[in-house]
């Protein structure tokens, strides 16, 4: 409603797929979905993903685009506008990231968001050049390690929000990280 991007932290078996889910069905439902929405996720679960949204939202249209057999060029964007949800891992989003541009997504889905920490790995410097209305992080770990991989999601969600990096190191990481202040 604000334009703001949203994360869903919270631990494993809580329902964050079922709460992602929901949302995109209650927007189909209030003709609120004009746009095809972008689900990345690690390889390894895009099968359940599809397995989850044909269980709980079978009314959403849904494309998976992965594998060597995956749709390219003007085949893929023409199928990716007349589908709800396309479903992708976060490899696939860097070796088809100048594909993925060319779609006008209402929405991004990132599933284990921890995937983009790193601000500057080419994946996640792929997933924040693709166009959308709304973002949505999903994730068990939003800190794993240090405080600038949730700077990093959050400048996937709401860019420019906690300040540049630089900033947000010298006046949030280094005090909390090194000092405990």
């Amino acid at each position: 409603k604000w334009g703001m991007g949203a994360c869903l932290a919270g631990d494993m078996g809580l329902g964050k797929t079922i709460q992602a889910l929901a949302l995109l069905q209650y927007k189909k439902e209030n003709q609120q979905l004009n746009a095809p929405v972008l689900l990345v996720c690690p390889t390894s679960v895009v099968t359940n993903w599809e397995k989850e949204a044909r269980r709980f939202t079978p009314g959403l249209s849904t494309l998976v685009h992965q594998g060597p057999s995956r749709l390219r060029g003007e085949d893929f964007i023409q199928k990716a506008n007349k589908t709800n949800l396309v479903f992708t891992s976060y490899a696939v989003v860097r070796m088809d990231a100048d594909l993925l541009k060319q779609v006008h997504w209402q929405g991004i889905i990132l599933d284990e968001a921890q995937n983009i920490k790193n601000p500057s790995a080419k994946q996640t410097q792929a997933i924040r050049q693709l166009p959308s209305v709304f973002r949505v992080a999903l994730t068990g770990t939003p800190v794993e390690n240090r405080l600038s991989e949730l700077w990093s999601i959050m400048q996937f969600l709401n860019p420019g929000y906690l300040t540049t990096r630089e900033s947000f190191r010298r006046n949030f990481a280094i005090p909390i990280e090194r000092f405990g202040d």
